[in-house]
């Protein structure tokens, strides 16, 4: 059984307050549509070595979450006047992200696993073949990638998440942490 309070230490440590603790079995929802839309409508398909094709199977990434038993979602909102702005944003998120999931590991949680709130970005070139990828032990997928429905399952949770037209608005992004 994990620590909820060692671990939201952590998080309040690594300045990450908004957040809800979940049961990706029952919460987490995974479609068919999501992994279409990555297919056909994502300018990263095919070049980011952590975006589908090389992510798993739609039925593998529900199976997968369903090896976890709790997990939990991250929130965050920003406001860009230039959309080339979110991808340097999400970049800086994503690697506080990863030393979390190091310390959750080495917390005794030897499952944790984080899909990031953006494109991976570890590298500034990605190698857009996981097989080829300079970074495999960081390089995380996106839920999206994992075909996660992230509108429907962080509407589940009470979270806010809408389609923007233009930079306007705040976003609404979300990242994974999966723990067992």
């Amino acid at each position: 059984m994990i620590n909820q309070k060692q671990l939201e230490e952590l998080f309040l440590k690594r300045r990450l307050r908004d957040f809800k603790w979940i049961n990706p079995e029952n919460v987490v929802v995974v479609s068919e549509w999501v992994r279409m839309k990555c297919v056909f409508g994502c300018m990263e398909y095919g070049k980011n070595a952590s975006c589908p094709p090389n992510t798993p199977a739609v039925d593998e990434c529900r199976s997968f979450f369903h090896e976890y038993s709790e997990g939990v979602v991250f929130h965050f909102e920003k406001k860009l006047e230039k959309p080339e702005e979110r991808h340097e944003w999400a970049r800086g998120i994503n690697e506080r992200l990863l030393s979390l999931e190091r310390e959750v590991f080495l917390a005794g949680n030897p499952k944790a696993f984080l899909l990031f709130m953006d494109s991976c970005g570890v590298c500034k070139n990605c190698a857009e073949e996981r097989i080829k990828c300079k970074n495999k032990r960081v390089a995380r997928p996106t839920p999206e990638a994992m075909a996660v429905d992230v509108f429907s399952t962080v509407r589940r949770l009470g979270y806010p998440i809408e389609v923007l037209r233009d930079y306007s608005k705040t976003m609404d992004r979300y990242a994974f942490l999966l723990i067992e």
